[in-house]
């Protein structure tokens, strides 16, 4: 079992989905999760409450993580509630999908200014804080579509790959402080943002898996915490696929 007793997580968009499965599982393994939500209390305090009852501090903090001075603020509050920051999850995001014929200016931009930006906000703000520590865990959230593309996914796939140059610079200038950062680039999983999907396309997606069956959010989750945790203390710079082989 992973070990992360004593330890501070800030996961972003942590209110359902991928980055709820994230928070809670790192709360298993024995962290204090800051909760990071843009415009769900309700949910946001359902995953506050599941993390108390495993025994550990979680609170939660409304935060557009694409305005760099709400995320500033943001940071600055965690580390004073909390005491300070050890894990850093930057999973928020959002999808805008269209062929690129059809794509406005704003469908771009919104999804590269959460997707990609936001991670940029995030780290930046925190960036600090680890070098003085000599200690942190960075894992932003990427995607196989960060690799392949995707069609009618341009401005999303753009996101993801910029993620995965961002990942690798930070890791590059954080080694030798023993911040490690790492990205997982998950394939297909089941989650609201994949709902919306019609069982035909589903079919499609599941057909091309080499492992025939979708991923869930745990299995994303799982990547995350042996990233974060001591186990993975030598690995920075990577980009570990959660796909079933899709995106082999």
């Amino acid at each position: 079992m992973i070990n992360l007793q004593g330890k501070n997580a800030l996961v972003t968009g942590a209110s359902r989905g991928i980055g709820r499965a994230i928070a809670i599982k790192l709360a298993k393994c024995g962290a204090n999760v800051a909760v990071i939500f843009a415009g769900n209390e309700a949910k946001a305090l359902e995953t506050v409450s599941e993390i108390e009852s495993l025994g550990v501090k979680s609170k939660s903090y409304q935060c557009d993580v694409s305005d760099f001075n709400a995320s500033k603020t943001l940071v600055e509050n965690v580390i004073q509630d909390f005491g300070g920051v050890d894990i850093l999850v930057n999973n928020a995001g959002i999808t805008k999908d269209c062929l690129l014929l059809k794509m406005n200016e704003d469908d771009f931009d919104s999804v590269i200014d959460v997707n990609l930006k936001g991670t940029f906000n995030m780290t930046k703000c925190l960036y600090q804080h680890f070098m003085k520590k000599r200690n942190g865990r960075i894992v932003n959230l990427s995607s196989v579509v960060g690799l392949n593309g995707n069609a009618g996914q341009a401005n999303y796939s753009a996101s993801k790959a910029g993620v995965i140059g961002l990942t690798k610079s930070v890791a590059k200038e954080l080694a030798g402080r023993n911040v490690t950062c790492n990205a997982v680039a998950p394939g297909y999983i089941e989650t609201d943002m994949t709902s919306v999907l019609s069982d035909k396309t589903k079919e499609a997606i599941t057909a091309s898996i080499p492992m025939k069956k979708t991923g869930s959010a745990e299995d994303i989750a799982n990547a995350v915490a042996f990233l974060v945790s001591d186990e993975a203390a030598y690995i920075t710079g990577v980009v570990l696929r959660v796909d079933g082989g899709m995106a082999m």
